[in-house]
C-alpha cells in the first residue's frame, strides 16, 4: 500500500493539543506580567507618599513636633506618619524610628517603617548638649594624651 503525503488524525490532535497547551502557558504567563506591573505601580504611588511624609519629618525644626507626626490626604490615599526619636550619645545626633501608614481603599494599608541617623540641632537640649560637647572634649584630650585618666 501505498501512503498519502498528508498528516493522520491522531498526529493533528497531538499538534493541535501542544498549541492549546502552550497557548494556556502564554497566557497565564501574560496575566502576571500585568499584575506585576499594577503592583509595581502601586509601589511606585507608596514610595512617593513615604518620601513625600519623610520630607515633612526634615523639614520640623521642634523636637515635640516631630515626633507627634502628622497626616495629609493623597487623593484617595490617607497617610499618616509618626516619628520615634531617641539621643545618642553624640551631640545633636538622634536615632529616628519613622513609621508612615497608608491608607488605601482600593489596596491593604501598607505600614512602612525605618530607622536611620539625623543630625538635627534644633531638637538638642542645651544642658545636654553642653554636656555630651565637654565629655567628648575630655575623650579628645584623653586620646590625645592631653589629660590623665
Amino acid at each position: 500500500m501505498r501512503r498519502n503525503g498528508g498528516f493522520t488524525l491522531i498526529e493533528v490532535l497531538v499538534a493541535l493539543m501542544i498549541f492549546s497547551l502552550t497557548a494556556v502557558v502564554m497566557g497565564a504567563a501574560y496575566l502576571n506580567v500585568l499584575n506585576s506591573y499594577e503592583v509595581a505601580q502601586r509601589s511606585n504611588e507608596n514610595d512617593g507618599d513615604v518620601d513625600f511624609a519623610r520630607s515633612l519629618l526634615l523639614t520640623i525644626s521642634d523636637l515635640p513636633t516631630a515626633q507627634s507626626g502628622s497626616e495629609f490626604d493623597d487623593g484617595d490615599r490617607h497617610v499618616k506618619w509618626t516619628a520615634d526619636i531617641e539621643t545618642t550619645n553624640t551631640t545633636d545626633l538622634f536615632t529616628v524610628t519613622f513609621t508612615c501608614v497608608i491608607t488605601d481603599p482600593k489596596a491593604p494599608n501598607k505600614t512602612v517603617t525605618e530607622s536611620f541617623m539625623l543630625v538635627r540641632p534644633t531638637w538638642s537640649d542645651p544642658t545636654e548638649r553642653s554636656t555630651l560637647r565637654s565629655n567628648a572634649a575630655s575623650r579628645i584630650a584623653l586620646f590625645q594624651g592631653k589629660q590623665a585618666q
